[in-house]
């Protein structure tokens, strides 16, 4: 049977880093003998003008039908369509890599993997104004807290079995300290730290060598995961993967950039390697290892975008990487 993919190009950039990583998607598939069934869907700011709604009926269904989503970057319109599609599947981990690129400057050394809870925290969207007074409710549970932790236990064991849980429970104390301790319960018999969300911010600048897994709420885990990429080289670098029990969905950590959208100069490296971790999910390490080595390759031979010191347009980079597939 062939795993069924559902494309979503996006707002912004999307539809060209979506582009140039089908370009890499569709040669390692043929390469390597992966079975794929590739659908598109149009979700986002321009399904929104165009049909009035951010996610329309069709790209639900095909959504539902799928195994795998593979999206561009969203604009205005992102909670209804990536936060919809994260709390719909529950797809309760986010998974983003973080390391340096041979050839790319970066601020310091860095390779660990951030794991966020994805579907709690303030992100549920329970937000009231009662007359001159806002509020959003921050919700953690414990099954929540379980799946996610185990989550981190799996990369931490794949890694070097250590994991830092980053919150603020000196000021949050019931529900920072409520993941806390339920993290604490599931990692029993690895290396454990734990470090105050401000520090950890600190240290990710000053040494983020410390890092190896880092297990962390969903606001907090997407503010560090910005901060963490650039560190290691630039946004347009940083790949992710949204994961649940039976689904998943694998996007750039980028936005939509319209400020050089339909210019041919966004780096589709943070597309392509999210595709690497689509094919790790659908259990062809393989594959994701020959990406990620061609897109190396691609950099170390000058074929790359003006952001990271370049001359070559979005998809000039997605055919050479896949042509060295």
């Amino acid at each position: 049977m062939p795993y069924k993919i559902l494309v979503i190009p996006g707002d912004g950039i999307g539809p060209e880093v979506v582009e140039a990583a089908l370009y890499v998607i569709k040669s390692a598939a043929a390469k390597y003998g992966v079975d794929m069934e590739i659908k598109m869907a149009e979700a986002g700011d321009v399904a929104l003008r165009k049909y009035g709604t951010a996610m329309p009926q069709e790209a639900l269904r095909l959504a539902d039908a799928a195994d795998v989503i593979f999206k561009g970057p969203i604009g205005e319109s992102a909670y209804d369509v990536t936060s919809l599609i994260r709390m719909r599947y529950t797809l309760y981990a986010n998974i983003r890599p973080v390391k340096n690129l041979p050839g790319v400057p970066a601020v310091r050394e860095i390779d660990c993997v951030f794991v966020r809870e994805n579907v709690e925290d303030v992100y549920v969207g329970a937000e009231y104004k009662v007359g001159d007074v806002a509020i959003a409710l921050k919700v953690i549970t414990e099954k929540g807290t379980r799946r996610v932790a185990r989550m981190a236990r799996k990369y931490a064991e794949m890694r070097r079995r250590r994991v830092t849980i980053v919150h603020k429970a000196n000021v949050l104390r019931v529900v920072d300290g409520f993941f806390r301790d339920i993290a604490l319960e599931e990692l029993k018999g690895l290396e454990v730290d734990q470090m105050y969300v401000d520090a950890a911010a600190m240290e990710l600048v000053r040494n983020p060598k410390r890092f190896d897994v880092v297990l962390t709420m969903n606001q907090y885990g997407d503010i560090l995961t910005d901060l963490a990429a650039q560190v290691a080289g630039g946004i347009g670098l940083a790949p992710s993967g949204n994961i649940g029990d039976a689904k998943a969905m694998f996007e750039p950590v980028h936005g939509a950039a319209f400020d050089i959208a339909g210019r041919g100069v966004a780096n589709p490296i943070a597309t392509i390697l999210s595709a690497a971790m689509m094919f790790e999910w659908m259990g062809r390490g393989d594959v994701a290892e020959k990406i990620r080595g061609a897109v190396e390759k691609s950099i170390e031979a000058g074929v790359k975008t003006p952001d990271i010191g370049g001359d070559k347009s979005t998809i000039e980079v997605g055919k050479f990487i896949a042509s060295i597939l």
